[in-house]
């Protein structure tokens, strides 16, 4: 057998194929045309975020079984073909939740704190030359404590945010996620709401919903428009989550007061984005995920989703459980990709 990886394999990942008896191939791509030459006749691919794996990627594939995403998003892989296809799709659930609970964290202290204001104006010599100027700052930095924070998606990362945040002696913690009942706020001492709510009462606002057709645009600018003029808004979920012109205009016409972005609708964001050019709007590259612990760690998680899919085993995650059946119906007649492969049905649930 024969796995591609987009990029280069670390030396854990290179240990787990040999040891497997995988053959291994590698190589950068920057576009479909070239994602397919990688993968080729490869039965199994390791992965990023661009270029994305397209249906025409899967289809000109023919042996591939098995695609594993490097984290937790798997919204660069058209789903709907690779179940379509008979192509299992696979994430590494939780192995970057620490890390983007921390960064959400973070940018929502910036914010509070006024920490990039601050370290700028130092550099600048403010504090020595005209520390009048620094006033300006100091004046508005504000404390987490007493107020109410909403998050929207109450997931893993939602909910580790909501242990950080806590700390911090926050009044309420309001969160809103059709798929949680309050059983699971109650946990982390969190209410429940509906959007329109967290929005209306929220004094500052995290993100961390999937992004989905339902979760598209869900800040927009009708939802900007319910924000208190002080609220303040953190984004390290997913770009399209967040309408970029609508946060632009909010932001300039002062109806919210600050944002702080990890992910942009179009990335990377180009420098000519009005957001760049707010100076109460902050972007960090998409790093949210990025530690050397997860960077490690994830490795070896998506090497395995692939070695055990092919060799029979469960997978660390399965992105779309209803792949199983298609499978089946393929292998009670002609198995074409599959032929010759374990079963591994029985070890998922669907």
């Amino acid at each position: 057998m024969k796995v591609a990886i987009q990029g280069r394999a670390q030396d854990s990942q290179k240990a787990l194929y040999e040891a497997a008896g995988i053959e291994l191939v590698e190589g950068t791509c920057s576009n479909e045309a070239e994602m397919i030459e990688l993968i080729g006749d490869a039965d199994g691919a390791q992965v990023g975020i661009l270029p994305l794996t397209t249906r025409k990627v899967m289809e000109s594939c023919s042996n591939l079984k098995v695609v594993s995403r490097f984290g937790v998003g798997v919204d660069s892989i058209d789903i709907e073909a690779a179940t379509e296809l008979g192509v299992i799709v696979c994430n590494v659930p939780g192995s970057n939740t620490t890390e983007v609970a921390d960064h959400a964290m973070s940018l929502m202290l910036m914010l509070t704190r006024r920490l990039y204001d601050l370290v700028t104006h130092v550099r600048a010599g403010d504090w020595a030359d005209n520390p009048r100027a620094m006033g300006q700052h100091t004046g508005k930095i504000r404390r987490l404590a007493g107020h109410t924070v909403g998050i929207i998606g109450f997931g893993n990362i939602g909910r580790a945010f909501a242990t950080r945040i806590r700390g911090f002696g926050v009044r309420r913690i309001l969160a809103f996620d059709p798929y949680v009942n309050q059983l699971a706020g109650d946990l982390y001492g969190v209410e429940l709401v509906d959007l329109e709510t967290l929005l209306k009462e929220s004094d500052c606002i995290s993100c961390h919903c999937s992004a989905t057709d339902e979760s598209k645009g869900i800040i927009d600018a009708a939802a900007l428009k319910m924000m208190r003029p002080t609220a303040l808004l953190v984004n390290t979920a997913r770009g399209p989550i967040v309408d970029g012109e609508a946060l632009a205009d909010a932001l300039e016409a002062g109806e919210i007061e600050a944002a702080a972005l990890d992910v942009t609708e179009v990335e990377p964001i180009e420098s000519s984005n009005r957001l760049l050019k707010i100076p109460n709007c902050f972007v960090t590259p998409h790093v949210a995920a990025m530690s050397a612990t997860f960077i490690s760690e994830t490795a070896v998680m998506q090497a395995q989703n692939v070695i055990n899919v092919l060799t029979g085993e469960k997978p660390h995650g399965l992105a779309n459980p209803e792949v199983i059946k298609t499978i089946a119906v393929m292998r009670g007649g002609n198995p074409g990709r599959w032929t010759d492969v374990p079963d591994f049905s029985t070890a998922l649930q669907v």
